[in-house]
């Protein structure tokens, strides 16, 4: 990049799904809820700015070993309800939404060619949960040399211990921007 270019800033919207978001679902977030309208906001600001805006959304097969091998419940089984983005941030025409098995957005997907082919090198991450995907995500980041900058009021955890120390250790390990 030389010193004309401006880094080009991807949004990512990280497992905002319905069996996450929604009251009573099998892995439910209850924060969730809360941060999506500024998750909206963060969505109609990158669009009107012509950022790309992309999902990475949890996949899973019926039995895949992340239920049994992590004692989590099923949950975003591929083809059901479940696994579809919540009605209020579903995506749109032009957007991108990448599959994941796991807790990282780049392990086994397409997102880091995604993001090379599209010349990105800055990440903004929302979604849940903190100290899961959104943490290992950024890890994942950071470590391809990616500027990452996480949107607080944009990310849930599932215990708010948890949520504060995945924060810190990001922005004091990893590097990352932590952005109210």
């Amino acid at each position: 990049m030389t010193k004309y270019q401006q880094p080009k800033e991807a949004l990512l919207i990280i497992d905002m799904l319905n069996d996450f978001v929604l009251e009573g679902a099998p892995l439910e977030v209850p924060d969730t809820r809360k941060v999506i309208p500024d998750i909206k906001g963060e969505i109609e600001r990158a669009r009107a700015e012509g950022r790309p805006v992309i999902y990475i959304c949890d996949a899973h097969e019926i039995d895949d070993k992340e239920f049994s091998k992590f004692g989590w419940p099923s949950h975003a089984v591929k083809g059901t309800r479940g696994a579809e983005v919540v009605d209020e941030l579903k995506p749109e025409e032009g957007d991108i939404v990448i599959e994941k098995t796991t807790y990282s957005g780049f392990y086994n997907t397409k997102l880091d060619e995604t993001l090379k082919n599209l010349g990105v090198d800055s990440l903004r991450l929302t979604g849940c949960v903190t100290h899961i995907c959104i943490m290992f995500t950024a890890s994942d980041a950071v470590l391809r040399g990616y500027k990452v900058t996480v949107i607080e009021d944009g990310v849930a955890g599932l215990a708010e211990e948890d949520h504060k120390a995945a924060l810190r250790i990001m922005k004091n390990v990893m590097g990352v921007k932590i952005e109210a």
